[in-house]
């Protein structure tokens, strides 16, 4: 009786999905898929969407970013969904919750299904930043656990043990403003297990490979409707030794090619910052960077993982001697070559979402890499026009998918 009863389920899920449409995004082979069509995207980070949320009467600044984003063709959205210790928290102790910070997160959720915005949602922090990873290993020691690193975040089992409490609480959440438990709201594009995790007691990678592995297969325990991501910026490691020249000079224990090729890592993310780490080279040196990291890791997500590609974090800060908005144009016309050549041919590149966006009024938020579309034309400007570059792509594949025609085949051949 259980077998037809669930049998019956499932035939009807499928009718469901064929009257409706699936509204997840999922991936198939190098690129994104949306209810059968490929799916690009053009986006930006804003850490502080659930932080903001949390205020009522500060709701209209998360209003206000959403819909600029959607008037300039932005479909992606990154943010936090962990806030730990410290100020207004969303976790003030290990399993204990502020619902009037929860209700924040609810209300977010709810405005991007509104305007149209996928959200990637991350999960933890390894900066000190909202608590991260430093926090748990002091909730851990207040516990009795003799820890001797923030590291120990990776290792420790109590602390583990925390983390995944996090990810459960946070995944089955009920949202009030929806009515959509999160793990089954196709409002959400992914999961993200934590924002830059690094390890820098361990650069031989291994703990941090142990610990995707681990994670990742308990969020998959819960939730198998969403695409999930590691977090990682995109330095080499000693899978690739080849490639580990390309590194800006530092090993932090990630490892581009050995975290993403773990099955339950649906796709890689890639994060460039060469104002940053070559902030003693000229914007000409840091152009050309820029230019081969993205390069060599298109060609790595296609060739070698063979799953889509996210840049998920890219800026120029305004703070840096001597820039001009044209300095930073030039970094955003880069990335978004880059991608726009790569999805023109069907490659892995699916889209960039730059740090950050920021809506009128909130000075306090401006780190330099912050971008206001009413105020920054030029760059706004180049962010709407990837837009609907991104947007032509999509409409032609679907336009051939539908008539059976150049499927996989590059766009304009």
């Amino acid at each position: 009786m259980l077998n037809i009863l669930f049998i019956l389920f499932l035939f009807l899920q499928q009718k469901w999905i064929v009257a409706n449409g699936d509204m997840f995004i999922r991936s198939r082979g190098i690129q994104f898929m949306l209810n059968g069509s490929p799916f690009y995207a053009n986006g930006f980070n804003a850490y502080w969407l659930m932080y903001v949320a949390s205020d009522p009467s500060q709701r209209p600044k998360v209003s206000a970013a959403f819909r600029q984003a959607r008037s300039h063709g932005l479909t992606i959205a990154r943010t936090w969904a962990f806030s730990d210790g410290g100020y207004r928290p969303l976790q003030y102790a290990p399993g204990s919750y502020n619902e009037q910070v929860f209700q924040g997160l609810d209300f977010v959720i709810a405005e991007a299904r509104r305007y149209g915005i996928k959200l990637i949602l991350s999960l933890a922090n390894n900066y000190e930043s909202f608590g991260g990873k430093k926090q748990y290993v002091n909730w851990a020691r207040n516990k009795g656990q003799h820890l001797n690193s923030d590291d120990d975040f990776f290792t420790n089992f109590l602390v583990k043990g925390f983390y995944k409490n996090h990810i459960r609480i946070v995944l089955n959440r009920y949202n009030h403003i929806t009515g959509v438990v999160y793990k089954n709201d196709p409002t959400i594009m992914a999961w993200e297990l934590m924002n830059e995790p690094r390890c820098t007691s361990d650069p031989s990678g291994r703990t941090i490979q142990a610990w995707i592995m681990e994670m990742a297969l308990y969020v998959k325990s819960i939730d198998r409707n969403h695409l999930l991501e590691a977090g990682i910026e995109g330095f080499y490691g000693q899978s690739s030794p080849q490639r580990t020249h390309l590194n800006p000079h530092f090993n932090i224990g990630t490892d581009f090619i050995a975290n993403n090729r773990i099955p339950a890592i649906d796709f890689a993310t890639l994060h460039s910052y060469p104002d940053q780490w070559l902030y003693s080279s000229n914007d000409q040196s840091q152009l050309y960077f820029l230019s081969n990291w993205l390069d060599s890791h298109i060609q790595d997500a296609e060739y070698v993982l063979h799953k889509p590609l996210l840049i998920t974090e890219f800026g120029k800060s305004w703070k840096d001697p001597g820039f001009s908005p044209y300095q930073r144009d030039m970094v955003f016309n880069t990335v978004y070559s880059k991608i726009y050549a790569s999805a023109k041919r069907g490659g892995a590149a699916s889209g960039g979402l730059f740090w950050q966006l920021l809506a009128q009024g909130m000075d306090s938020f401006r780190d330099g890499y912050d971008i206001i579309l009413e105020e920054n034309s030029s760059t706004a400007n180049l962010i709407a026009q990837q837009a609907r570059r991104l947007y032509e792509i999509r409409k032609i594949v679907s336009r051939a998918q539908w008539f059976g025609g150049n499927r996989g085949k590059p766009i304009g051949n």
